[in-house]
């Protein structure tokens, strides 16, 4: 193994400063804990000056007993003062942080334009800030502002820098690219000359503006820097910053450095989609390692060859970044995929029976009245399961009926709705702040009273898609449900002409996959049963 690389999320911090993105102080102690089990070594929590939010959390994060650093995040201190008297400064070190960064200006443009002072001042101005957090015990870490255009444009000035930050003690020398306009052979060229130039150990912090983040990150410590700094997601200001669900695994994976251990490498995927949730921000379905379609396949010949040897098309084992390979079925599928599908479920299907071809057939005809199935697992698993004998019917519907009321210029929808249940019919009615939330809340209260742990299903999404523009109103339409019980998350579909049966028909295969995969997993594993708390009375 290469050298040890240091993880530095800033996810609470710089993620934070991305569009939609707001967290609460739970939501980053939450998320505090998970990066935790990761394995990063530092988690940059805020800006203890800047807000009462940050301050709580630095607060309570204090009594979690976390092996990552929690870092402080601030300011050299202000021009013409002095250090012992930065309000800003004093808040890092009351924080109770273990570790603190300082981000200064190194471009002279800046110095001029943004903080109109001289270049000499913004030198005291780092070195007076660093020596005074070195005195107070801190590990104190320089994130460069800017260097990469500053050096491109005075060299001599932004070198001196961070030679000033050096003098002062600092633990770590980070360069940043701010703008995200540099190139990745430029930050080769630019990092190997500084660390030609210091002894202080150098790392690396990038921005998303031109896609080159994690590429620019990659080539930083090819050319010797050992801290990398970044967010869950690639979360950030702008298009994003450096997003260490893609730095991690390339450079452990491919570039044979130390991160993270390998079993912690194995939790990627979930906190990827677990800070996704907290953070209430969709995750792209084919980012890379973690996204859900990151090792799917959906082509017939692709299905076929990985089948023999996944390596054919997956370019690691998907388990090894805590992701799974998946097959999609939809109208481009040949026997492979479904054979794959089946086998992956637990189905024995006997490939010379006309049965498979006819549910091929099936699942054809059906993306061809609208349905898709390769964004929608579920309604898939449930289809095989229903064609191979490999589910139960857990209720039917019997009827229900919706009422949409305008009243004194508010609307209230109610769902009144009739199921049966191993026997016994039951009959509710629930309302909603729309007609499909009435359907959920009304499905729920009919079977909470058999199934308790149901209510621990939240519906995270809600999609509907025309399908026949031309037809205006008359139009079918494609609803999408994505459900999660904060473990697992999974989709269905369901199509009609009518938005609410569509609606009904989604949300009926997200109840019933829940369900019946309870149920396998309580056949599975008897002493953990009832992980939901789905337990039929």
């Amino acid at each position: 193994m290469n050298s040890e690389i240091f993880v530095f999320d800033t996810t609470l911090r710089d993620g934070t400063q991305g569009e939609g993105i707001s967290l609460s102080a739970d939501d980053k102690l939450k998320i505090a804990r998970k990066l935790d089990t990761l394995g990063v070594h530092y988690i940059e929590g805020g800006n203890p000056g800047s807000n009462s939010k940050d301050i709580e959390f630095f607060k309570r994060v204090q009594d979690y007993n976390l092996n990552a650093k929690i870092t402080a995040f601030g300011s050299t201190r202000r021009k013409n003062s002095i250090a012992e008297q930065d309000v800003n400064l004093q808040r890092l070190i009351d924080s109770g942080a273990r570790a603190a960064t300082l981000v200064g200006k190194s471009w002279d443009f800046h110095v001029h334009t943004a903080l109109q002072t001289t270049l000499e001042e913004n030198l005291a101005m780092i070195f007076d800030s660093f020596a005074y957090l070195k005195r107070q015990g801190m590990e104190a870490i320089y994130d460069a502002e800017h260097f990469f255009d500053g050096f491109k444009h005075n060299p001599e000035y932004a070198l001196a820098a961070l030679k000033k930050a050096e003098e002062a003690g600092a633990d770590w020398i980070v360069l940043c690219d701010t703008n995200g306009g540099t190139l990745p052979h430029e930050i080769q060229e630019i990092v190997a000359k500084v660390k030609s130039e210091l002894n202080t150990p150098v790392g690396i912090h990038t921005h998303n503006d031109c896609e080159l983040a994690v590429a620019n990150t990659l080539a930083a410590v090819h050319a010797g820097a050992r801290q990398i700094q970044g967010t869950i997601n690639g979360y950030g200001e702008r298009c994003g910053n450096a997003n260490l669900c893609s730095i991690i695994p390339n450079l452990q994976l491919k570039m044979n450095y130390n991160c993270i251990s390998g079993e912690q490498l194995k939790q990627l995927t979930a906190v990827a989609r677990y800070v996704s949730e907290i953070a209430n921000a969709h995750m792209p379905v084919g980012q890379p390692y973690v996204g859900q379609a990151a090792f799917a396949h959906k082509g017939g010949i692709h299905v076929s060859a990985i089948m023999k040897d996944s390596k054919t098309y997956e370019h690691i084992e998907p388990e090894r970044v805590g992701n799974k390979q998946r097959i999609l079925v939809s109208e481009l599928a040949g026997q492979s995929n479904i054979i794959s599908k089946a086998a992956e479920l637990g189905l024995d299907i006997d490939t010379s029976q006309e049965h498979t071809r006819a549910i091929i057939d099936k699942i054809k005809d059906l993306e061809h009245q609208g349905y898709q199935f390769e964004g929608a697992d579920a309604s898939l698993e449930l289809l095989l399961r229903d064609a191979f004998g490999g589910a139960k019917e857990i209720f039917t519907l019997e009827s229900f009926k919706m009422i949409v009321e305008r009243n004194a210029g508010s609307m209230m929808s109610e769902a009144i709705v009739k199921i049966n249940v191993d026997g016994q019919t039951v009959y509710t009615a629930a309302e909603g702040n729309g007609p499909v939330n009435a359907l959920d809340n009304a499905l729920r209260k009919a079977l909470v009273q058999f199934y308790p742990g149901i209510m621990d299903i939240v519906l995270s999404d809600y999609k509907v898609r025309v399908i026949d523009e031309k037809d205006a109103t008359a139009a079918k339409v494609r609803v999408l449900i994505e459900s999660t019980d904060f473990h697992n998350t999974w989709s269905t579909v369901g199509v009609s002409g009518n938005i609410i049966d569509a609606s009904w028909e989604a949300l009926v295969d997200s109840i019933r996959y829940a369900l019946l995969n309870t149920e396998k997993q309580e056949a599975s594993d008897p002493v953990n049963r009832g992980h939901l708390g789905l337990v039929n009375h």
